[in-house]
This record gives C-alpha cells, structure tokens and sequence, in this order.
C-alpha cells in the first residue's frame, strides 16, 4: 500500500507456519488461521530490518549498555506526542512489559496487600498479583450501547484499606477504548482519595484507531498523579517487535522508582542487544510505516465491525485503539465460543482468560486476505449452527 514517498507491504501473507511464531505454531498442521494472541502478520518497518542486519554483521553480542540515543529519543518521542518532559533518570528499561507488571506488583505493598483492576483485562493483570503474594481485587467495566465505561460506584464499594495499587490499561486491551480526560482525571482522584499507586500499561498508546483521537498518559494529567503512578510503555505492539524484548518503565517519584529496581534486582535479565537496536530504529525510523500501518489497520477494523455485526448470534463495538476486536457471543449460550470458532478454523482468544466468559478476542493485524477468509469462516460456522 502507498503512503507519502514510501511504499509499505501489508497485503502479502507471510509464511509462519514453519517459523518459531508462537500464533502460528499452536495451530501447525492444522486448517486453523491463528487470529489470538497480539502479534501482527505484518513484517517489521524496513528500518528497523535494516538496522538488526547491521548490528548483527558486527558479530559480538555481548552484555549491552542502553544507548543514550536511544533515551534521547524516547524522551523526545514523549514529548512531541504527549508534551511529557521525563527526566532520564526517571526510565527503567525492561525486557517485557509483562515483566513491568510482575515487578510493580511485587514492589507496591506487603504480602496479602489488594490490587484493583477492571475487567476485562489483559490476562497478565490478573496473574500478576497472585505470582507476588498479592490479593486481586477485580472490578468490571460497564456497557453502553457504543462503548464500555468504569464502573466508579464499583470501584469505591471494592477497594479495601488493605489496597494499595489500581493496575489500569490505557488504551484498554481487550476493549480496545482510548479512556478520556474526564475519565482519568475521575480515576486519578479515586487513586489520590485511597492513597494508591497507579499502575498505568499504556503498550497501546501509538495505535489509535480515530485519527483525531489522543492518547493521554495518566502520568500527565499532574505532577501529584505522576508522583503515585508507574508508566509501562514499548514499541513492541506499535511496530510489531515483541519477539525482541525491550519495555521501559517512566516512574517520575525517586521512592517509588527505587522500590521498584529493588524488586528487580538480580531476577530480570538485562535487554538483549537487538532488542536495544530495533527499538531505537523503531522511534528514529518507524514513523512513516507506522502511519501507513494505521490506515491499514483502520480498514480493517471496518471491515470486522461491519462483518461481525452483520452474523446471527454475535455482536461488537467499535474499537476506539490497538487491532484486537472484542467479540461478544454470549447469545451463543455457548461453554465456550472460542473452542467453536476454532472447530470452523479460527484460532480467536477465550473471553474467559480475560475475566469475562462469553467473549472472543480477535486480532485484526493481519493481511486483508487472511482477515476476510477467517471472518468467512466465523460466518459459515454461524449460519450452520442457527440452521442447526
């Protein structure tokens, strides 16, 4: 697809099956297209190919130090896209963002100490509390008929005086809302009101759906809510280099950052060197791509929303960030809508490890071709069970 001067290929359909691809190889030989876990099927920006190609013909890949170009740019990237001016003490680098929620969880609190989220959530949340002798607490969202809200009343009749930390996603995966000022800035208060720690995953925050829409890290919004909150950001998701491993953390309060490396010491690796590599090309390089990537992504989403809304038995909203769908078949009346889907040969997420039964959660970052014939396949499966 052209965009600008440059042209980037999102419609050919690279092959993975015989691959390391953990999405693909849950289904190798098998007739199951793999639409779950949040990994594109798109090849990474050119330069960042370009510039792993580089650094690996240099042969040596021993323990690396973190590239002062690489901070420079992550600071001047938070400032151009969020106006945030963080200070580069204030950077944590880590090599997964699961891996930052794991060490807040730890750092924050003593054992048995609660942690809120809001379900339906990225699994993660809800594993990590109890892996750091934490209780969760769990709190859901509510439904509009266009978008799902914070349940506010819920989450003052939840929290404890045994609490200590609300782990948020913002933009929300899987319900994939941008959360507005308004709703921040409420969700700040409830923070500052119980004197909790604010956890805030903001791995989504370049892919946003609604060209006029903004991404506002919670951490902005003043300096008495960055002092309580751990910002967890990568270019991971935004340029489809997960498999690389490289997340940092932005804790601007000196205590809580130290609480923090004091959790991870001598347990979290260090980030491997490519890792380090592709991430600096991503920020200096992959804007362009990205930006093409975004229009592309967008078609798609229309063209699930208008699918799946158009099948007897399911239903979606909008989806406002990222290039997962959030699938609500509970009409199905189904034990498991996900294990049907992949009978019909779809590989979707199961609702129920989100906290939330009844739901799938497709991802739609993937070449048009490949999105069409798997939302083909959902339709068939659908038709034959009402008619059925």
């Amino acid at each position: 697809m052209r965009h600008s001067d440059q042209q980037f290929d999102f419609d050919t359909i690279i092959d993975r099956q015989k691959s390391d691809s953990d999405k693909w190889g849950r289904y190798r030989g098998t007739d199951v297209i793999p639409m779950w876990v949040a990994d594109m099927d798109f090849t990474s920006p050119p330069a960042v190919i370009s510039a792993l190609q580089k650094r690996v013909a240099h042969g040596v890949f021993g323990y690396p130090q973190t590239p002062k170009e690489l901070v420079a740019i992550v600071q001047e990237t938070l400032k151009n896209d969020y106006n945030w001016l963080v200070d580069d003490n204030w950077l944590v680098w880590l090599p997964g963002l699961v891996t930052g929620l794991n060490v807040t969880a730890r750092a924050v609190g003593e054992t048995d100490d609660g942690i809120m989220t809001a379900t339906p959530i990225y699994p993660p949340f809800l594993s990590a509390p109890p892996l750091n002798q934490r209780k969760p607490i769990t709190v859901p969202l509510t439904e509009s008929d266009e978008k799902w809200l914070i349940d506010f009343d819920a989450l003052e009749a939840a929290v404890t005086t045994t609490t200590k930390m609300l782990m948020w996603c913002n933009p929300q995966n899987p319900v994939g809302r941008i959360f507005t000022r308004n709703e921040l800035s409420e969700l700040a208060a409830f923070c500052d009101r119980h004197d909790l720690i604010l956890c805030s995953d903001e791995i989504h925050a370049d892919l946003l759906l609604d060209p006029n829409a903004r991404h506002i890290p919670l951490a902005t919004l003043d300096p008495a809510v960055a002092d309580r909150t751990i910002t967890l950001m990568a270019p991971s998701k935004t340029y489809n280099i997960a498999g690389l491993g490289c997340s940092f953390a932005v804790i601007p309060h000196a205590r809580l950052r130290q609480k923090f490396k004091r959790a991870m010491a001598r347990i979290v690796p260090h980030i491997n060197v490519l890792g380090y590599t592709a991430a600096l090309a991503a920020y200096r390089y992959g804007k362009p791509w990205l930006s093409a990537l975004l229009d592309y992504l967008r078609e798609n989403h229309q063209r699930v929303l208008a699918a799946v809304n158009a099948m007897p038995g399911i239903k979606m909203k909008p989806v406002e960030a990222t290039y997962l769908a959030w699938i609500d078949a509970r009409a199905l009346q189904m034990e498991s809508p996900a294990a049907f889907f992949e009978k019909a040969g779809v590989g979707l997420n199961n609702g129920a490890d989100f906290g939330l039964p009844g739901f799938v959660r497709l991802n739609f970052g993937c070449p048009r071709s490949l999105l069409d014939e798997g939302l083909a396949r959902m339709k068939t499966a659908l038709v034959h069970f009402y008619r059925n």
